[in-house]
């Protein structure tokens, strides 16, 4: 799944150089690390990635190992359950037994090779008949996601597991009650099943999605419904088991606040991703190429920029940084779209 906006990484990310085509972490770029660590699992002809038309020609460029009539381009934005439709009723074409795993393009597992165990045991489940849901150990009590709730008295590593239901993301004091519970884990929006299994799924849970992706896809994928897979289909469906995947290092890279997390800090804590002075200066972040940025008794920052903007902002408050995109969009600022 590789058709978001990535609004949280502006200025950085716009709609043409999207989140996942940007090199955030190392030099590839995050649906290039995507498909590198799935590869050893299925060859690249058989990758689908589902994107937009702002994306699709970079997509091509990046990943010539794709066929390129295997990267779509969604005619609308619809959100994840009809994405993971339109995938299913491609592959119900080519198979009618397959089995598809899906992935956001913009995450980080620092331990591909646990990844793909965890995987490969997902896949068998999932050929039985199941939907199969990825659970991470919740390695503090974040409420920028949404939950997987397990019965009481499982252990990290453990699968297949029944999943009791689905949270929303909760307020602070509920992630930390989840978290001292045990039995809690973060949703990675990653997700295994037999494609027909989940169209069926589709059929009963979202009836009017589903027949709008029995239409061509110019004129019938707009009248989807904008919903995700979580709400639409897993909080109704009976037959779903999670994995409580444990220590994969996955990180949703959701913020410029996940990029600080993730790469190597100075003494009082700063990252700086070009050149930067720092005086009486800590656990700030700084990415302004071509020039030196000087912060002088601050704390907690997040300094950007590119040719065109400048984004100044706490950390704490990196996840509104989307908010900006919207006040640009009501200003018609295409420019800096």
């Amino acid at each position: 799944m590789a058709g978001g906006r990535g609004t949280r990484f502006w200025p950085r990310s716009r709609r043409s150089r999207a989140k996942q085509v940007l090199p955030v972490l190392g030099a590839a770029s995050l649906i290039q690390q995507t498909v590198e660590r799935l590869r050893p699992l299925v060859a690249p002809e058989r990758f689908l990635i589902i994107t937009n038309r702002h994306l699709r020609e970079e997509m091509v460029r990046q990943l010539p190992e794709v066929p390129a009539e295997q990267i779509i381009a969604e005619p609308a934005q619809r959100n994840t359950a009809p994405c993971i439709g339109l995938a299913a009723r491609i592959l119900l074409e080519r198979d009618p037994e397959a089995v598809m795993g899906v992935f956001p393009s913009d995450h980080v597992i620092s331990r591909p090779g646990k990844f793909r165990q965890v995987l490969r045991r997902a896949c068998r489940v999932a050929a039985a008949g199941h939907l199969v849901v990825l659970g991470i150990e919740p390695r503090w009590p974040e409420t920028g996601y949404g939950y997987i709730e397990f019965p009481r008295g499982g252990r990290s590593g453990a699968g297949p597991v029944p999943v009791r239901r689905f949270r929303e993301k909760p307020d602070l004091a509920t992630a930390r009650r989840f978290v001292r519970s045990g039995n809690f884990c973060w949703n990675s929006g990653m997700f295994v099943w037999k494609a027909a299994v989940i169209d069926q799924a589709l059929r009963t849970y979202l009836p009017r999605t589903a027949a709008a992706l029995d239409e061509p896809l110019e004129t019938g994928y707009p009248k989807c419904e904008n919903i995700s897979i979580d709400y639409g289909v897993l909080e109704k469906a009976p037959n779903i088991v999670g994995f409580r995947c444990g220590d994969l290092g996955w990180n949703d890279v959701g913020s410029w606040n996940a990029v600080y997390d993730l790469l190597p800090h100075d003494r009082q804590g700063n990252v700086a991703r070009s050149e930067a002075l720092f005086r009486d200066a800590t656990e700030s972040y700084v990415d302004a190429p071509g020039k030196l940025v000087a912060l002088v008794g601050v704390e907690d920052l997040i300094v950007v920029e590119t040719q065109d903007a400048l984004l100044v902002a706490r950390r704490d408050r990196a996840q509104d940084v989307g908010e900006v995109v919207k006040i640009l969009e009501k200003q018609g600022r295409d420019d800096l779209l």
